[in-house]
């Protein structure tokens, strides 16, 4: 009988809070797991990135309440190593910052059981930094130490020397140390710190919750209790902390720290989330679109037909769903693009285009313009053998797309021909974390970038959309906001450049000069 081969576990640093801190190494190997571990402190998003099969066990601990004690975390290691899995223990921070990593290592290495570490972005220092506090600091710090804050300083055995630590390096950072921070104080204080030494605390390090709370050393405690700050909190002391308001991340970024709704479908949500945590935001993902096909296969056959014998002029593209319908559309009847080379391409935008690009075909027409008043402009300034008048045109789109488009095209003098593709229906359920943080009027900026998107999110809340009056409002383009106005918010941002790159820029511009900065 062949013998069960050995398992291989990987201790990966999980990072200070938020999931794109990760290291490649660790997302790779969370993306192989077939068992993880997880302890609190790691993202739970970063669950997401494990295969779905993929076993998922809660491991974590906090002062008083522990899923599992140490010996039992080791045991499990070691189990599942033995029964050959590919094993992935996620842990905050670093695996060997406080995190108990060595501990597991030495158990899986008894166990003769392979194990790689794959770093971690430390919170003593990443957490630090989102909080707009570096560790160290050309003429104020050089040094600094990382210490726990789990024991009680006033008890005699504690291995914590406060006394020598309080003037031995310049910065001194203490994790897990709220629960104990007046005792911490006066320890530090009773070893030689000046009390008026600049003093912070960072709750939630690096997650849309986070809070920072700067004092002084000897108030550090009194003005803790005063603003609730709870664990898990990064306790630091040193000259570093009274840099925080110049280097307080919304100081350095227009967007850092705020929390913007995305409510592009799934599949589209990714490049704008990408977009604005590049700018410092949180993305708070709630798809109000999902494409419901609505295609009729006869009248589907019947313009693949028409396109082969080469009857249309142009073929207009409003949005890249229509460029994906219709392709996936003319694939599954038997077609492919090569059934367009006899048309006139027109792409509505520079989003639209390159869907079409993406699918190797190159837009003809891209209006200055990106709505339907544009295109109808565009298209009836073509001359000679791309004039409309008297030409056949394709227009497949959306169930309920306005009728200025098809309407002015005709006005013309083109012959349109309408293929309903798809139908932008709201979610049949929706994130609830996502619908509670908008409920609770928890989201800084509200991002729409079509119609649908308003007009489904109303639906999804139950046709109240109050709970974003208090938001900054960004739409697309002027028709969005004018969707917007109909359902009770008024736009504060309405892009130019009607492309996620636009709305972007346009959002970054408008918060910096509203921030007193511009």
């Amino acid at each position: 009988m062949t013998a069960t081969p050995l398992g291989h576990v990987w201790l990966v640093g999980a990072g200070p809070g938020d999931p794109g801190l990760i290291t490649v190494a660790g997302l790779a190997a969370l993306r192989r797991a077939e068992v993880v571990v997880y302890d609190r402190l790691a993202a739970p998003a970063l669950l997401d990135e494990a295969p779905a099969d993929a076993e998922r066990i809660d491991a974590g601990k906090r002062v008083g309440d522990h899923t599992m004690i140490q010996d039992e975390i080791n045991a499990l290691l070691v189990t599942h190593g033995l029964a050959g899995k590919r094993v992935v223990r996620l842990k905050g921070g670093d695996p060997f910052v406080f995190g108990r990593g060595g501990e597991e290592a030495i158990a899986l290495a008894d166990a003769g059981i392979p194990c790689v570490v794959i770093p971690g972005v430390t919170s003593a220092i990443g957490g630090l930094a989102r909080g707009g506090i570096p560790v160290t600091h050309r003429a104020v710090a050089t040094s600094f130490a990382v210490i726990t804050g789990h024991e009680d300083p006033s008890k005699p055995e504690a291995g914590v020397h406060w006394d020598r630590l309080a003037t031995s390096v310049d910065t001194l950072v203490v994790l897990m140390g709220v629960g104990n921070i007046d005792g911490i104080a006066a320890a530090l204080i009773a070893g030689g710190r000046d009390a008026a030494t600049p003093a912070a605390l960072v709750q939630q390090a690096s997650t849309p919750a986070q809070r920072v709370l700067t004092s002084t050393l000897g108030e550090i405690a009194a003005a803790a209790r005063d603003a609730k700050i709870e664990a898990p909190a990064l306790f630091v002391v040193g000259d570093v902390a009274g840099l925080q308001p110049l280097l307080d991340p919304a100081h350095l970024a227009p967007l850092a720290g705020k929390r913007v709704l995305v409510t592009r479908t799934r599949a589209q949500a990714s490049t704008l989330a990408d977009t604005l945590r590049a700018e410092g935001a949180w993305p708070v993902l709630l798809p109000a679109l999902e494409i419901e096909e609505r295609i009729d296969g006869d009248a589907f056959r019947e313009v693949a037909r028409n396109l082969m014998l080469g009857r249309y002029r142009w073929t207009v593209f409003t949005s890249p769903n229509a460029v994906d319908a219709f392709l996936d559309a003319l694939w599954e009847t038997g077609g492919d693009a090569r059934l367009l080379r006899g048309n006139l391409i027109c792409a509505i935008g520079p989003g639209t285009a390159r869907a079409l690009a993406a699918r190797h075909i190159h837009a003809d027409l891209i209006p200055t313009e990106a709505i339907g008043e544009g295109v109808v402009a565009a298209l009836a300034a073509r001359q000679g053998e791309e004039a409309i008048a008297g030409a056949r045109i394709l227009l497949p789109r959306a169930e309920g797309a306005r009728d200025v488009l098809p309407d002015g095209l005709r006005a013309a003098g083109a012959e349109v021909e309408e293929m309903t593709l798809y139908l932008a229906a709201p979610p049949a359920a929706a994130p609830p974390e996502a619908l509670a943080a908008v409920r609770a009027g928890k989201i800084d900026i509200a991002t729409f970038t079509s119609s649908s998107t308003v007009r489904n999110l109303a639906t999804l809340l139950g046709g109240d959309l109050s709970p974003l009056r208090s938001a900054t409002i960004v739409c697309i383009g002027p028709i969005v906001a004018e969707a917007a106005r109909e359902h009770g918010l008024e736009p504060h941002v309405v892009a130019e450049e009607h492309t996620i790159e636009g709305m972007v820029a346009a959002l970054r511009a408008y918060v910096h000069s509203h921030s007193g900065r511009g």
